[in-house]
C-alpha cells in the first residue's frame, strides 16, 4: 500500500485510514475481526473518539498487543481543559496505550481561545508536553474554521470532510494545508454512505500527496474493497469520472451527510440523520432495508416535529432540517405506496 507523509508530524501513513466511528454498531468480535484485518492488509492509522461508546475499547482489544506498529488519533468534546484531560485520560485506558499519536478536538465550532489557560485548547498543549499525545490537531465540519485553524500555526492536523463532491473552496483547504506542511485527515470521504462509488472515492483522494482519508468501515466485505483499491492502484479513468459525475450531478449542494451532530435529543424522537437523506439512501442502497415496518413508523414520527429548530441550529453545515425532514416524509409516503406498503 502506497505511504504518505502526513505533513510536519513526518509520520508514514498508508493511504487507506481506519474511521473507527461505525464499528459502534457491531459487536466487539465482529469489530476485532475488522480491526486485525486492516492491520493485516497494510492500514496503520486508526482514527477514533471518545464520543464514539465503545469504539476506542473495541481498538485497545483488538491491536493492543500491536500499538508499537499502529498510529493512533483520538478525539474529546471537552470545551476546556480539565474535560478534555479526562477524556484523554479515559481514552488512553481504553486504547490500552500510555499516548496517542494524534490528540484532537472534536467538532469544533470556532477556534479555542489562547489567551485563557482553561480552555480546550491547553489541554492539547498539556497533553503534548506530557507525552500523553505526540501531535495536535482539531476536527471541524466548518470551512472557515478550518482555514483559520490551518493558518493559525497551531496545530499539525486538519481533519475536515473531503470528497469529490466537496466544491472548490473545500478542495482549496488541502492546498492551504500542503502550503503550510499540515496533515490533511479526510473524514466522509463517501459522504455518510451516499456516494455511489467508493472505488472512485479513493482514487480521486489518493491523488492528494498531504491527505488520508479515513474511511468509515463496518463489514468485511466493505474493507476489503478499499485493500483491493489499493492494491491495483486504481487509476481515476473515464469509468471512474463518470461515476463521480453523476454524483455531483444529484448530490452538490443541500443535501445531509449523515453526520449526527444534528441529534441532541429531538424532542419528536426523530431519527434526523437518516430521516432528513432518506429519499437519497433508497436510491443508493437496497430500497427493502428502509421500508420496514420498524423504520415506516421512524418516519411517521417526522409528523409529530415541533419545530423548535434545535437540530438547525446544530447543523454545522447549515441546512434547514425541519424542511428536509417535510420533503423527505413526503417523497417517502408516496414511493412506500407506489411498491404496495401500507403508510
Amino acid at each position: 500500500m502506497k505511504i504518505k507523509r502526513l505533513g510536519r508530524t513526518e509520520l508514514s501513513v498508508a493511504e487507506n485510514g481506519f474511521g473507527a466511528l461505525p464499528i459502534q454498531r457491531i459487536s466487539r468480535d465482529d469489530a476485532a475481526a475488522l480491526l486485525r484485518r486492516a492491520y493485516d492488509g497494510g492500514i496503520n492509522f486508526y482514527d477514533t473518539a471518545r464520543f464514539y461508546t465503545d469504539s476506542e475499547e473495541k481498538i485497545g482489544y483488538a491491536l493492543g498487543g500491536v500499538r508499537k506498529d499502529i498510529l493512533i488519533a483520538t478525539k474529546s468534546m471537552g470545551r476546556d481543559k480539565r474535560t478534555a484531560l479526562e477524556h484523554l485520560e479515559t481514552s488512553l485506558r481504553n486504547l490500552k496505550t500510555d499516548y496517542v499519536d494524534i490528540f484532537q478536538l472534536h467538532n469544533i465550532p470556532a477556534l479555542p481561545d489562547v489567551n485563557n489557560e482553561e480552555s480546550d485548547h491547553y489541554a492539547l498543549l498539556e497533553a503534548k508536553r506530557s507525552g500523553k499525545c505526540r501531535f495536535i490537531g482539531i476536527t471541524t465540519h466548518r470551512l472557515d474554521v478550518a482555514v483559520a485553524a490551518a493558518k493559525s500555526g497551531l496545530y499539525d492536523t486538519i481533519q475536515f470532510p473531503l470528497s469529490y463532491l466537496s466544491t472548490p473552496d473545500e478542495l482549496a483547504l488541502i492546498d492551504l494545508c500542503r502550503e503550510q506542511d499540515l496533515g490533511v485527515i479526510a473524514m466522509k470521504a463517501m459522504s455518510g454512505g451516499l456516494i455511489s462509488s467508493p472505488e472512485a472515492a479513493f482514487a480521486f483522494l489518493r491523488g492528494y500527496d498531504n491527505l488520508i482519508p479515513i474511511w468509515g468501515v463496518q463489514r468485511m466485505r466493505e474493507l476489503e474493497d478499499f485493500l483491493s483499491y489499493a492494491e491495483r492502484e486504481t487509476p481515476l479513468d473515464e469509468r471512474l469520472l463518470a461515476a463521480m459525475e453523476r454524483d455531483r450531478a444529484e448530490l452538490q449542494g443541500n443535501f445531509c451527510r449523515g453526520c449526527g451532530y444534528c441529534q441532541g435529543g429531538c424532542p419528536a424522537g426523530i431519527e434526523i440523520s437518516n430521516a432528513a437523506r432518506m429519499i437519497l439512501m433508497l436510491r443508493r442502497a437496497p430500497w427493502q432495508e428502509y421500508t420496514t415496518p420498524a423504520w415506516r413508523e421512524k418516519m411517521k414520527k417526522i409528523n409529530d416535529c415541533i419545530g423548535c429548530g434545535a437540530c438547525r441550529r446544530r447543523c454545522p453545515y447549515g441546512l434547514d432540517c425541519p424542511t428536509l425532514l417535510r420533503e423527505n416524509y413526503a417523497d417517502y409516503e408516496q414511493f412506500c405506496r407506489e411498491h404496495g406498503l401500507e403508510f
